[in-house]
């Protein structure tokens, strides 16, 4: 089959980078956002040859940009954190351990507590303005599904506890 309208993979890479990186800053957060970029691209690299169409090329990659966001929170919560002294440890550390974001402000803090399909959802509906079939791709569900997620994140978002502290 033959291949219609797939630029190199350089251009695809420059065209597309930006917005799945601000995706995944946004989504898995600043410390995570360079890993899920790297494996999303080279996820991207090794299907690229298989390409027959680039219609929908954006979709495609934030689709890979939406799964590794999932593997990425799966794998961290299976890690272990280490401690100096088990009596010491009064929960997860957020020093070094690749927590510390750039993006104090608490609302994205709260974003970034949101579960794993709500936030990218949130992040890909408002940020990226994606419309939902293309959201229910991506997180491989239906429409209503998709816009439930969204929903069901901007419904905790719009807490009364978390607006006085974002001061809306």
């Amino acid at each position: 089959m033959a291949r219609t309208g797939i630029p190199p993979f350089q251009s695809f890479l420059e065209e597309h980078g930006p917005p799945v990186y601000r995706f995944l800053v946004a989504s898995a957060g600043p410390g995570d956002a360079d890993d899920c970029f790297q494996e999303t691209f080279l996820a991207a690299l090794r299907a690229y040859p298989k390409l027959h169409d680039a219609t929908n090329l954006r979709g495609w990659i934030l689709t890979i940009a939406s799964r590794k966001v999932i593997d990425s929170a799966r794998s961290k919560r299976r890690r272990a954190t280490p401690v100096a002294d088990v009596t010491d440890f009064d929960g997860p550390s957020t020093d070094g351990q690749g927590d510390i974001t750039e993006l104090h402000d608490p609302l994205w803090e709260a974003v970034r507590e949101l579960p794993d399909r709500q936030r990218i959802a949130l992040v890909q509906r408002i940020l990226l303005d994606r419309p939902y079939s293309e959201l229910a791709a991506a997180l491989n569900c239906s429409e209503e599904t998709a816009r439930a997620h969204v929903y069901q994140a901007l419904k905790k978002l719009r807490r009364p506890d978390l607006a006085e502290r974002v001061n809306l």
